[in-house]
């Protein structure tokens, strides 16, 4: 193997040391459109040569399907590796098409039994509140995750989109190892409370789609260029005039990328992972990719460092990006901050 692997951080205070870079798993089985499973499982194999060591999933990727995928992988590998799965949006019960969000104890002792038995391990990792049910205090849910801890079901605890007062409430209960929320050159509301607020409490951030959901990587320039069940289509970002107006604001990245005979989607992960020394806490984004050689592509940025200037030249961007990240944005922290 020629490729070094790449470096590690902590996950929270007391968490396992994980690759830098984690990968993330759900377009394999849900939400991007049609998949090759060898390729996918291929692309498992070689994140792990390459030293990436977390793999998240959750329940909700495709009913269940995507931590079933993944089972024989983490079981091959059991040792070596960080399972993250997550617990919380739950099927509308009067309209299967949507999801609804859930807290309440009884749901999450049978989300965390059914993790346990499709990915047929004998404890989860690092087991993460999905979503925000404003309407449970987070401290009785986190509460109830605790328990999970002292039962030898659960290692670690994350929080998935939440303020930072949210964050520092359940911290209260009991210790939270990461915090999952989107970050990336497009998406950067976090920057204001909930990354100063772990920085203090010496939580992990856990970036996900650290490319912008692959337009970062110019993929694809609108939602029309996606196949019908790609559910990008339905995010304002990526639709009608908005679409038009990110795509221009991507020159800088271009410009940086050349003067490092690097991809777009490297420096946009470049500038992911080196927020970790511009806000001092550990940070390990987890792109999301089905393909071995995108794979490698994404783990050589953890090698690129940017320099102020290329900084200060990709600083303006998120500022002027064009739509929500989600027609709906109750459900991320910046709705409720």
């Amino acid at each position: 193997m020629t490729d070094s692997r790449i470096p590690t951080a902590r996950l929270g205070v007391n968490g396992p040391e994980v690759g830098v870079q984690g990968l993330g798993c759900m377009g394999m089985s849900f939400a991007y459109g049609p998949s090759d499973a060898g390729e996918s499982r291929a692309t498992l194999e070689r994140a792990l040569e390459l030293g990436i060591t977390l793999y998240d999933t959750a329940d909700a990727y495709g009913a269940g399907e995507n931590e079933k995928f993944l089972s024989p992988f983490f079981k091959a590998h059991r040792d070596e590796l960080v399972i993250a799965t997550k617990f919380a949006l739950a099927i509308h019960p009067d309209d299967p098409t949507k999801r609804i969000i859930r807290n309440d104890e009884p749901y999450l002792r049978q989300c965390v039994e059914a993790s346990l038995q499709r990915l047929d391990v004998d404890a989860i990792d690092l087991y993460y509140m999905h979503r925000r049910d404003v309407n449970i205090p987070i401290e009785e849910t986190v509460g109830v995750m605790a328990e999970l801890v002292r039962e030898g079901k659960v290692k670690q605890l994350g929080l998935s989109e939440v303020t930072g007062a949210e964050l520092r409430a359940a911290q209260g209960v009991h210790p939270i190892a990461a915090v999952q929320s989107e970050w990336s050159l497009f998406s950067r509301d976090i920057e204001a409370n909930v990354v100063p607020t772990a920085r203090e409490l010496g939580v992990t951030l856990v970036p996900y789609s650290p490319l912008g959901r692959g337009f970062l990587t110019g993929s694809f320039a609108k939602a029309e260029d996606l196949t019908a069940d790609d559910f990008r289509r339905q995010q304002p970002r990526f639709t009608g005039e908005n679409a038009t107006a990110n795509a221009a604001l991507l020159e800088p990245l271009h410009t940086v990328a050349e003067s490092h005979g690097a991809t777009p989607g490297q420096i946009a992960l470049a500038w992911v992972q080196q927020q970790a020394t511009v806000h001092n806490l550990p940070v390990i984004p987890i792109p999301g990719t089905r393909k071995p050689g995108r794979v490698q592509e994404n783990a050589a940025a953890t090698r690129i460092e940017l320099t102020e200037d290329q900084l200060s030249l990709l600083e303006p961007i998120a500022a002027k990006v064009a739509g929500d990240r989600y027609a709906d944005m109750t459900f991320t922290s910046a709705g409720r901050e």
